[in-house]
């Protein structure tokens, strides 16, 4: 079978360094043949690793939407507010989709792509990674499976990393949900939409509380200044020092938040970009508003409760779970690529450890990719592990936790989606 053909609208680190090198080492199965993005950098950076030519670079979406169609399938991968033209526009000339999440940060829209998707029989697949990961396909199995009879209840904690914190959601492009989304939306609708695809079952009731608790200006050391490099008195201890992120840094992200800092990534580029970007101010001088914690209860319909907790304050990433059924349960770390099941009747426990990547979302951005060529090959006609459909679901349910969170009260799954439907009939 002939490699389909993609453009990309957003050259950034997900788009550009997640999902696009799949084509570099899969030439036999997609090929890149447009990019479009505001930044001549990085848009010049694609065309060269992709052998473009010039003439297929454009400085937006709308430019490379404007004329006939020119690829089988377009990955958008924008900022959060960014998704939804762009993506009823690639619908409507016939593209295939790939979509970064969250979906859009109005609920409205994620209704309306959805309907998009099915109204011209294409496909939208989006980048809900997790599920293409072996450590949560693994889990689900083990639940098919009736390993742990049947489940009961969930723990699931997103372990944000201090860093990460520091650099996405204080200093960086999801520091502020009015300018892109809520947190648990941006970070963690991966969460909702893995544990709705464990559980299998309709979500009744959301409750969530949280707040932003550290990253504040009165938590700032005293003598602080707005910018790291501007003589910090406590640059030796803190460990959110400009520097020390970006530049001594030693480990396998050290090179993409480089990219994300300059695109002149040596010392002297990063140190530069430090001075006067936003990714050298001062972590409690920022203009962020987003949570640094927060806890979710879900009860499903069956019966199945899940607490999920996501926090900024952690030495390790990654996701951690424990799943409680009748008859066993499983504890696993993704970090460490480890599932332990225990049964209760054997009373003996079985350790499953994973031989797989675990940068690159646990090889979930490569499995991605290899499934949506597999589903633009069939033209839409076989199935994928996600479609528009179950992520609006998913996206529903982070929008019902951070209601929930605001508003101070219990949310009715079927009452808030009946709420939205009414409201997108009113202003259809």
């Amino acid at each position: 079978m002939k490699p389909i053909t993609a453009a990309l609208i957003g050259a950034g680190q997900r788009g550009a360094g997640a999902y696009a090198p799949y084509a570099l080492s899969h030439s036999e199965e997609i090929n890149f043949v447009a990019v479009a993005d505001a930044d001549s950098g990085r848009r010049e950076r694609f065309r060269q690793e992709h052998n473009l030519p010039e003439q297929s670079c454009y400085s937006s979406w709308e430019e490379l939407l404007a004329g006939p169609r020119l690829a089988d399938a377009i990955l958008i991968c924008t900022q959060d507010k960014m998704h939804f033209e762009p993506t009823l526009q690639a619908l409507e000339k016939g593209y295939h989709v790939l979509l970064e999440k969250p979906m859009s940060p109005d609920p409205l829209e994620c209704f309306i792509m959805g309907e998009y998707a099915e109204r011209f029989n294409r496909v939208l697949s989006i980048c809900h990674v997790l599920r293409y990961t072996d450590f949560f396909a693994e889990i689900k199995k083990l639940i098919s499976d009736g390993r742990i009879g049947k489940l009961v209840s969930i723990q699931h904690t997103e372990n944000v990393e201090h860093r990460h914190q520091a650099h996405s959601f204080v200093r960086g492009n999801w520091r502020n949900a009015e300018e892109s989304s809520p947190m648990i939306l941006a970070k963690s609708c991966h969460d909702m939409d893995i544990l709705q695809w464990l559980v299998d079952e309709e979500c009744a009731k959301v409750s969530s509380f949280g707040s932003l608790t550290y990253f504040r200006e009165e938590n700032a050391p005293e003598g602080a200044p707005l910018r790291c490099l501007d003589g910090c008195p406590v640059q030796d201890s803190c460990p959110y020092y400009a520097p020390k992120m970006y530049i001594e840094r030693d480990d396998w992200a050290a090179a993409i938040l480089r990219s994300i800092v300059s695109n002149d990534t040596s010392d002297e580029g990063v140190l530069e970009a430090l001075k006067d970007g936003p990714y050298g101010r001062c972590v409690f001088h920022c203009d962020n508003n987003v949570v640094d914690h927060q806890v979710v209860n879900l009860e499903f319909a069956g019966g199945v409760t899940v607490a999920f907790t996501m926090s900024a304050f952690t030495f390790e990433g990654g996701r951690s779970v424990k799943l409680m059924g009748t008859h066993g349960q499983i504890r696993a770390d993704m970090e460490k690529n480890v599932i332990e099941v225990t049964s209760f009747v054997t009373r003996e426990t079985e350790t499953v450890h994973l031989d797989t990547e675990i940068t690159g979302h646990g090889g979930g951005d490569t499995n991605i990719m290899r499934d949506f060529v597999r589903l633009v090959q069939s033209d839409g006609k076989e199935k994928g592990r996600t479609g528009a459909k179950e992520s609006v679901q998913s996206h529903l349910i982070a929008f019902a936790a951070e209601k929930s969170r605001v508003e101070g009260r219990t949310i009715s799954m079927r009452d808030y989606i009946a709420e939205l439907r009414t409201l997108a009939l009113t202003k259809a």
